[in-house]
C-alpha cells in the first residue's frame, strides 16, 4: 500500500511541478512555449481555457500514440486531466506573477524549462504510463531511432507553427523553450541515467493488477 501511495504521490507531484513550469513560461511574458502557443490558439478560436485546450489536445495525442504502439497507462490519463486542471487553478488564483521586465522574464522561463524537464523525468520513471506528449515522443524515438532530443525539438517546432496560425502568441521565449526543453530533457535524462528507449510502462489493465497485488501484500 505504501508503495502505491508513494508512486502516485510522485506522479501527482510531477504533474503539479509541470503545471507550475508551464505557467512560468506563460507568465514570463516573452512568448508562449510551443505547446501553449497551440493551446492558446485553440482557446481563441473555440472560446475555452488554455487548460481545457491542453486536455483536448492531450486526448488527441493519446489516440495517435495508441496507433504507434504506446501503452496507455493510469499516469497517461491522469496527465491529460490533472495538468490541464492544475494550469487553470494556478492561473485563476494568480499564484505565479507575470513578469514585466526582460531579465526577470528570461530567468523565469529558464527555471520553468528546467522544472518541466525534471517533471518529465519524474513521472516517466514511475513506469505507470507516459504523458500524452511524452508518449508520442517515446514512440517516435523508438520508431525513427533518432535521438530523443531531436525528436522533442521537431515536435515543439511543429506544434508552434500550427498554434501561430491559430493566433497563439509567439515570441523570443517560444524559440528559447522549443530549443531549451529538448536540451534540458537530454541533460536531465543523462544525469539520472534514464534511457527513454528502454522504457516499459504498465498499461491501464496491468497497472490496476499491480495496484491490487501491492495493496494485498
Amino acid at each position: 500500500m505504501k508503495k502505491v501511495c508513494f508512486i502516485f504521490s510522485k506522479i501527482l507531484f510531477a504533474f503539479f511541478i509541470a503545471s507550475i513550469a508551464i505557467v512560468m513560461t506563460i507568465n514570463s511574458n516573452l512568448g508562449l512555449s510551443p505547446w501553449d502557443v497551440l493551446h492558446q490558439g485553440i482557446s481563441k478560436v473555440s472560446n475555452i481555457t488554455i487548460g481545457q485546450a491542453s486536455i483536448g489536445i492531450g486526448l488527441l495525442v493519446v489516440f495517435v500514440s495508441m496507433f504507434l504502439g504506446v501503452k496507455i497507462g493510469l499516469a497517461t490519463i491522469l496527465n491529460v486531466v490533472m495538468i490541464g486542471y492544475f494550469i487553470d487553478f494556478i492561473m485563476y488564483y494568480n499564484l505565479i506573477p507575470i513578469c514585466t521586465r526582460l531579465h526577470t522574464g528570461i530567468i523565469m522561463m529558464l527555471i520553468g524549462i528546467m522544472l518541466l524537464s525534471f517533471a518529465t523525468y519524474l513521472y516517466l520513471s514511475c513506469g505507470m504510463g507516459c504523458g500524452p506528449r511524452d508518449g508520442l515522443m517515446v514512440a517516435l524515438t523508438k520508431r525513427t531511432k533518432l535521438h530523443v532530443g531531436l525528436i522533442r525539438g521537431i515536435m515543439e517546432l511543429s506544434v508552434m507553427t500550427i498554434g501561430y496560425f491559430l493566433g497563439g502568441f509567439v515570441g523570443i521565449g517560444t524559440v528559447i523553450t522549443a530549443i531549451g526543453v529538448a536540451y534540458f530533457i537530454k541533460i536531465i535524462f543523462k544525469v539520472f541515467k534514464y534511457d527513454v528507449k528502454a522504457t516499459e510502462h504498465l498499461s491501464i489493465k496491468d497497472g490496476l493488477i499491480w495496484i491490487k497485488k501491492s495493496i494485498k501484500y
